[in-house]
């Protein structure tokens, strides 16, 4: 038993990402039960107060990371990562594709009633959504949903975890993107009459 917990450890430690439940049980060759048992035993070893680093479960997935406090010790000896600037357009997006997933780009722009092109495009740079297949419709559009790199930006072990969006939230999105629809109409008109005169 301990040969197996320092196993999958070791493999966490050495992978640095985070690495499937199928893949650890298979590689220790343990039994559901017996995963169970080894999980629970590193989870309480890592949420000791003298330890540095804790184990993060990602919907099926595991993963060894450094405990928030400690990030301040971290960064003086590390480059800080440039995190990803969210635009409220981009914010408004990922919303969408978090509790709608799967979810075509269509899709999106007829919720938020504007193009979201770049906003999709800058989401998968950063890694924080993915193509997920193909939709059976005519044309075949792409279907989008969320990482992993989206549940750790945001703290939740799974989208389950999400809060509950009420209706007037969504039409809050909408009114919003209305405004912003209007608002670009507004500015490309002004350029206009500005090259007119």
């Amino acid at each position: 038993m301990e040969k197996k917990l320092a196993a999958i450890e070791g493999i966490l430690f050495s992978m640095g990402t985070s690495v499937t439940r199928r893949q650890l049980m298979e590689a220790v060759d343990a039994t559901d039960q017996e995963f169970e048992e080894l999980i629970d035993q590193l989870e309480k070893e890592y949420s000791k107060e003298r330890r540095g680093i804790r184990l993060l479960k990602l919907d099926d997935s595991y993963q060894l990371c450094t405990k928030t406090e400690y990030y301040g010790s971290l960064i003086r000896i590390v480059n800080h990562p440039k995190k990803p600037r969210l635009t409220d357009v981009m914010l408004e997006t990922l919303s969408i594709i978090a509790y709608k997933q799967p979810v075509t780009k269509q899709e999106i722009e007829a919720i938020r009633g504007v193009k979201c092109d770049h906003a999709i495009n800058k989401l998968l740079e950063y890694q924080l959504i993915r193509e997920a297949g193909r939709l059976d419709a005519i044309g075949r559009p792409i279907l989008f949903r969320t990482t992993e790199e989206f549940l750790r930006c945001f703290g939740v072990k799974s989208t389950d975890d999400l809060p509950v969006v009420g209706e007037e939230q969504v039409e809050d999105f909408k009114i919003q993107a209305q405004e912003e629809v209007k608002y670009t109409l507004d500015e490309a008109n002004l350029e206009e009459e500005m090259e007119e005169m």
